[in-house]
């Protein structure tokens, strides 16, 4: 379908910049277009060509120089008939630009209006629509790397065919259900179900990498008092963020900071130095660097190479039982002292050792590799169709669950109208993913995160 309207917004980012963007879909793009903007070379329009020329207002005055191109519908990002201008980027030519549209018939485009015409008009789906805002938001290279797999349709074409696995079993069952009077022929419903969950499966085992990815991971820099973990934030970060001197017990308070450590955003907290204190403020240090610990998705748990390993390391290893943690032995540019052994064979959750000097440099980029490892496995950037998003995530968990049901009532003989029910469910939840079965609701929730003029 077409909207009978036509919108605009400045596509680029308000401010002042080299260029700013006004878009303008609907039907009267092309004819708004041609009122407002003068070429410098007379001629017809032609789409998806460039021309110069000059922005004018009601009386034929100028009000920007700029280039001006058009889109025919349905060969355009929302499937309409599309126009952009690119004026000079500060606020008066642009806001001059936009009041002569809006005179001339169009109205401002809400937030992700431009988006959800190019989902209505079936130019994307509703997974390639959400990837539009991951992509803009993406933080890191395997980041962007999953939401461009998902803007080009990976995820979609994965879901479909599961849907088609699921579709040819509910069509036989319906046809038993509705249709009892006739001579079906029997069919073993059991090898394309359990084909469609495995597919399923692989799906969500990849959703929780997926999320980590996507929206980051936590992870606490533990220790003794001097151990280095200022040290490895500024290293980390590049940065001189947190306070480094060679007093024992000078970070009093959790400081957290986003780092790329392998393609994975990882929020690094840096802790009090965990040990026994008299002092109040100290104390209290030590408490918040225990709730960081807790509340961590990974440990990295730092020894002092260059000094004797002290009782208080594996006390404070013991702190992290239950989360992966990572053993990193720091200033490894000064001679190694601290034998971790016997450490690392006590605790079962120290899964990876790596040795890092925050002075040269060495070892960080193992460090984040290791990090990332440990987070998300191995996941190189050739891969693809990571789930990156909650509500898809939660979709095919709701059709795993119900392919479960279809599963067991076809293996315990229950009636088929129960399993068409768990086939119906099935097919529906992985519906929501790409938009084929989808509430207004759900799509306003969507779009009502993308900006004006996306």
């Amino acid at each position: 379908m077409l909207y009978a309207d036509t919108i605009a917004a400045l596509a680029t980012p308000p401010g002042v910049g080299g260029v700013g963007i006004v878009r303008v879909s609907g039907p009267q793009a092309w004819a708004i277009a041609a009122a407002l903007f003068t070429p410098a070379r007379p001629g017809p329009w032609r789409a998806a060509q460039m021309r110069y020329g000059q922005i004018t207002d009601a009386t034929g005055a100028p009000i920007d120089e700029a280039l001006a191109v058009v889109f025919r519908g349905p060969r355009s990002f929302t499937g309409e008939d599309v126009a952009e201008l690119h004026c000079h980027g500060g606020p008066l030519p642009l806001s001059r630009t936009l009041e002569r549209i809006y005179a001339l018939g169009a109205r401002a485009a809400d937030p992700g209006e431009f988006t959800m015409r190019a989902f209505i008009n079936g130019r994307i789906d509703l997974a390639q629509a959400e990837a539009t805002l991951d992509v803009i938001e993406a933080q890191t290279s395997l980041g962007l790397k999953l939401a461009l797999d998902q803007l080009q349709g990976g995820l979609s074409r994965e879901v479909r065919a599961i849907r088609e696995q699921l579709l040819y079993p509910l069509a036989y069952v319906t046809a038993l259900t509705d249709f009892p009077e006739d001579d079906v022929p029997s069919e073993d419903l059991l090898p394309r179900l359990t084909a469609a969950r495995t597919q399923l499966a692989t799906l969500l085992a990849g959703a929780e990498r997926g999320m980590i990815v996507r929206q980051g991971a936590r992870a606490a820099l533990v220790g003794r008092p001097n151990a280095g973990k200022s040290s490895l934030l500024n290293a980390l970060l590049r940065s001189e963020r947190a306070i480094v001197t060679a007093i024992p017990g000078t970070t009093r308070d959790t400081l957290e900071e986003t780092a790329n450590l392998g393609g994975v955003p990882v929020v690094l907290i840096d802790t009090a130095g965990i040990t026994e204190t008299a002092d109040p403020v100290e104390q209290i240090g030590v408490a918040r660097s225990r709730a960081a610990l807790e509340r961590a998705d990974l440990v990295l748990l730092l020894i002092d190479g260059s000094q004797p390993l002290h009782h208080a390391d594996s006390e404070i290893a013991a702190l992290t039982w239950g989360r992966p943690t990572l053993l990193v032995q720091t200033k490894a540019d000064l001679p190694m002292q601290a034998d971790l052994t016997a450490l690392a064979a006590a605790h079962p959750q120290l899964v990876a050792y790596v040795a890092v000097s925050a002075h040269t440099g060495a070892g960080l980029a193992a460090l984040g590799a290791t990090v990332a490892r440990t987070l998300i496995g191995e996941v190189a950037l050739s891969d693809a169709h990571l789930v990156t998003n909650p509500r898809h995530r939660e979709a095919l968990r709701q059709t795993a669950a119900a392919v479960d049901d279809a599963l067991a009532g076809l293996r315990e003989g229950r009636p088929v109208d129960l399993i068409a029910v768990d086939l119906n469910a099935a097919v529906a939840a992985l519906g929501t993913i790409t938009g084929e079965t989808v509430e207004a609701d759900l799509l306003n929730t969507i779009f009502s995160h993308f900006c004006i003029g996306k």
